[in-house]
């Protein structure tokens, strides 16, 4: 089964280097938006919401399964 995995990340960001190594390891495409800038950052916010300030965060199939742990959670249960 193909899944559509975005990760939201920011630069120098140890969790969010975590989460993309967890995903390459397991041989999962992924497609990764840093919101560094403003535009990013207000674009993430319009989707999640202002209270979401953790980093990474992770959809699966516009799914938000949240940051390492909630991606770890997610793919345990996607049997990956």
């Amino acid at each position: 089964m193909e899944f559509k995995i975005v990760v939201y990340s920011k630069s120098a960001c140890p969790q969010c280097d975590t989460a993309k190594m967890l995903l390459k390891t397991r041989g999962l495409a992924f497609e990764e938006i840093r919101i560094d800038d403003e535009a990013e950052r207000l674009a993430f916010y319009a989707k999640c919401g202002p209270a979401v300030r953790q980093m990474p965060q992770v959809f699966i199939n516009d799914q938000r399964v949240g940051g390492v742990a909630g991606l770890q959670a997610a793919l345990a249960q996607l049997g990956r």
